[in-house]
């Protein structure tokens, strides 16, 4: 893979994109074995080691217990998403009342996401609930292959082996002969043949009539999924859907209301306008800090896909319908290009559908243990757990496995030539900026009614938060503009970002340290994929809200949970000086076996002023207290390591002394 040329991999020409082809084509992050010798994956691994890689997994009838969240979260969990396709509210409150009850026990914090319903369709059919309150499907359809199956959206017609209700009552205007359909078990797996693939052969106006390709036994909630017809960009016609129905409107605000919300996806997100959309609804409800994932679904989402990264606070990859919507030849390829963007960008890429077979076997295929490690050396931040925990029989076990899996990936992780990879990519992103500015063009609003929409993403120029620096010896040179006005806040807290990785590199160090309000820096900080964990710091402080005062900081440490390489710590609120809080984390650190005497720590933080710091402390010999390592002591650390202390000695002599202190006050 040399570029990530979106064209090639969708077959699209003749399409004016965000990525601006004739310009810049994003180069790929090659992946490569530092040598071959299987003796450094071959040996026993250490259980007790962290994952950077984030684990999302799903609350359902088979881990609902307070018992069972336990074990999740002893396990690896990360952040927990509440799925609200399906199960009434009520049922989704006890869920997190479980789940705070389980953090509670296990001292573990957690995030919470609530996943949208969105533009999904749906086939209607009866069903009825259990005990628990978890509603269910207990009559099960069968087809035939060559079967003719009708999907009417007549609101009387009744559910069976022929007969499909949809729920959306426009689409038989959105098909054409010849055209396919997909019908499944909602988070079908591929080991299940609850799948159904038809094709279309008369069209009416309330009828959809299909030839089944193969047999299939249907049950559960039943999901429709049309699938594109062109290979050359987007013929289809969407539907008029919004992004948030009225039920996710209601649940989000009712649930919101009762517990703490760190993100909400959404699902089947296509275009910047959905983004602003959930953005303006949460602001209404007094939810500006739960922040805001684009689940990318469908080829539109794709064709759109760098307007979305930069638009949202992260994206989910959901490889289930994207699959569907796309080649199966172009899925490596596209799931690369998105991992390479969102990191260009700075925001986490989470993935989808990892483990289909542990639903119902403890242990994964060879395909599923490949497909993780290679996910995790492409450069996602998360895996999101679906079908394996919501209604699995091996929930605990998929989430041990995954994170062993990742853990062996991140070991072998190529984290310099990710680093060079970046450096060059963001060179390129500030070269755009000073050329053309930073100001946003509008975007065109949604069509009403069915519409083929293909772009509406923004430009290159506008990514701002993609400026980064290889190195501080060329800060000079770039905090100015072509017109001599500082540098942007975001290309300032880029360089320390890089310089943070690269010392911490230089210098052998065992851990990074954040102090952070809003978790921008440290997240800029993990964009880098240092080898060592990075210690988020959150330090607590006051908002004020007209006349009401709040303790902001908590949501924060949580909102951590779901990038690469982070460990959140919530920081007491006391008068404490920068010193005494960093040692109680330097202590804290080695009680967790991070850290042991002697070893090296970079410090990223801010001074009374305002201005951002950098700097490398040593662990005592006892353990829990620092040591400052001077300027001349640091020098001779380099040169010991190689990296040159002098004049022309190399990036890591002039990266030291350039970024003990550098002024980038907001």
């Amino acid at each position: 893979l040399e570029k990530t040329h979106w064209q090639s991999f969708l077959g699209i020409s003749g399409i004016e994109t965000s990525f601006r082809m004739a310009r810049h084509i994003t180069t790929a992050k090659n992946h490569v074995f530092k040598n071959s010798d299987l003796n450094q994956v071959l040996h026993e691994s250490e259980s007790n080691l962290l994952s950077k890689t984030k684990i999302v997994a799903t609350i359902g009838p088979a881990c609902q217990s307070v018992e069972a969240l336990c074990d999740l979260l002893e396990a690896g969990m990360t952040c927990a998403r509440i799925d609200l396709t399906w199960a009434p509210i009520e049922y989704h409150k006890v869920s997190l009342r479980n789940l705070h009850e389980a953090m509670r026990r296990t001292r573990r914090l957690c995030a919470v996401m609530l996943d949208t319903l969105g533009r999904e369709l749906m086939i209607r059919r009866k069903y009825g609930v259990d005990e628990n309150g978890w509603p269910g499907i207990f009559e099960q359809l069968n087809v035939k292959q060559g079967q003719t199956v009708t999907i009417t959206s007549d609101p009387s017609a009744e559910c069976s082996d022929s007969v499909f209700p949809v729920t959306y009552s426009k689409f038989p205007a959105m098909c054409q002969p010849g055209d396919n359909i997909f019908v499944g078990r909602y988070l079908v797996t591929g080991s299940e043949s609850s799948s159904l693939f038809m094709e279309v052969v008369d069209v009416s106006a309330t009828e959809v009539t299909c030839e089944a390709k193969n047999d299939a036994v249907l049950d559960g909630l039943l999901t429709i999924f049309h699938q594109e017809r062109s290979v050359e960009g987007l013929s289809n016609l969407q539907n008029d859907l919004s992004c948030l129905t009225v039920f996710d409107r209601q649940a989000i605000e009712a649930l919101a209301k009762e517990f703490e919300v760190d993100f909400v996806s959404l699902s089947f997100c296509r275009s910047v306008d959905d983004i602003q959309e959930a953005r303006d609804f949460l602001h209404d409800i007094h939810l500006d800090s739960v922040r805001v994932l684009a689940k990318c679904e469908t080829r539109q989402s794709l064709i759109n896909f760098r307007s979305l990264v930069h638009a949202s606070d992260g994206v989910i990859i959901s490889r289930g319908n994207l699959g569907l919507d796309v080649r199966p030849e172009k899925m490596a390829m596209i799931q690369k290009a998105m991992a390479v963007t969102s990191a260009i960008l700075g925001k986490p890429a989470i993935i989808t559908r990892v483990c289909d077979s542990m639903v119902g076997i403890p242990r994964p295929t060879r395909a599923e243990a490949t497909d993780i490690a290679n996910a995790v050396l492409d450069g996602v931040d998360g895996i999101l757990l679906g079908a394996e925990t919501y209604r699995g029989k091996y929930g605990i076990e998929t989430i041990k496995t995954a994170v062993a899996i990742c853990r062996e990936a991140e070991a072998v992780y190529d984290h310099e030539n990710h680093f060079d990879h970046l450096a060059m990519e963001s060179e390129h992103m500030i070269r755009i900026a000073d050329e053309e500015g930073l100001d946003d063009p509008e975007h065109p609003s949604q069509k009403s009614g069915l519409h083929r929409t293909q772009s509406g993403a923004r430009s290159e120029a506008e990514l701002n938060v993609a400026f980064s620096s290889a190195n501080l010896t060329s800060l000079g040179r770039q905090a100015k503009t072509q017109k001599g006005s500082s540098a942007s806040y975001s290309a300032k807290l880029e360089s320390i970002a890089a310089a943070a990785v690269k010392t911490a590199e230089s210098v052998s160090a065992s851990l990074i340290i954040c102090l952070t309000h809003t978790g921008k820096t440290a997240s800029l900080v993990a964009k880098y994929r240092p080898s060592q964990p990075i210690l988020t710091l959150v330090v607590p402080f006051l908002k004020k809200d007209g006349m009401k005062w709040t303790l902001e900081g908590a949501s924060t440490a949580r909102q951590t949970l779901l990038t690469y390489g982070l460990v959140p710590v919530l920081a007491t609120p006391s008068s404490s000086s920068g010193e005494t809080l960093m040692e109680e984390a330097i202590a804290m650190a080695s009680a967790s076996g991070i850290l042991k005497p002697n070893d090296h720590v970079v410090v990223v933080s801010r001074s009374m002023s305002q201005e951002f710091l950098l700097k490398v402390i040593s662990v005592a010999d006892d353990g829990r207290s620092i040591e400052q390592i001077r300027p001349k002591s640091l020098m001779d650390m380099l040169g010991e390591t190689g990296h040159g202390a002098g004049p022309g000695m190399g990036t890591g002599g002039s990266l030291a002394r350039a970024s003990v202190l550098i002024g980038a006050r907001p």
